[in-house]
């Protein structure tokens, strides 16, 4: 009995860190420029992700430009691009495989700390799978729940990024005051 769990947890393990693989998440500072690089291993993967400045209600006033985001493709193409703004969420299908850039811009001088979210999803096709007698079409339908579920567990990281700024954001506030 004991054996079989053993191999179960394994498979389960397994199964976790074949899907984590393909997710990054980071927070970064940007004073100028600042690119992180994804690899695309198939064209037509969906690219979804977030990003959130952290602490923008703190330092920016009304004049504050925002952010600027742009994806560029291997090709040097823009593929996607943001002007002037505190957070968004991405999604977009990438037009060939290769490695992605995708670029923060902040026009002021003042670093900002944005929480970055990224993930590229593939659900095989009939092309990418063994012939039917082979395989069960449930495998296909497993990789579309992975891919649901990447988009809730996305959403979370986007939404808890959200709530760390507003917090931090409270927290100054009210320091402020208690110092008023």
């Amino acid at each position: 009995m004991e054996k079989r769990w053993g191999k179960k947890w394994a498979l389960i393990c397994l199964f976790l860190f074949n899907w984590a693989r393909n997710v990054s998440s980071l927070s970064v500072t940007v004073s100028d420029m600042e690119c992180v690089y994804e690899y695309v291993l198939y064209e037509g993967d969906t690219i979804s992700g977030n990003f959130v400045v952290v602490d923008h209600d703190i330092f920016w006033s009304s004049d504050h430009p925002g952010i600027d985001f742009t994806v560029t493709s291997p090709g040097g193409n823009t593929v996607h691009s943001l002007k002037g703004t505190s957070g968004e969420k991405i999604e977009f299908k990438a037009p060939r495989s290769g490695m992605y850039k995708f670029c923060f811009h902040n026009p002021y001088s003042t670093p900002e700390t944005i929480a970055f979210y990224i993930h590229v999803g593939h659900i095989p096709t009939d092309h990418d799978l063994a012939k039917d007698e082979h395989l069960n079409p449930i495998n296909v339908k497993i990789a579309e729940l992975r891919e649901a579920l990447e988009s809730v567990t996305a959403e979370q990281k986007y939404l808890k990024a959200r709530d760390t700024r507003h917090r931090h954001s409270k927290l100054l506030l009210f320091s402020a005051f208690a110092l008023s």
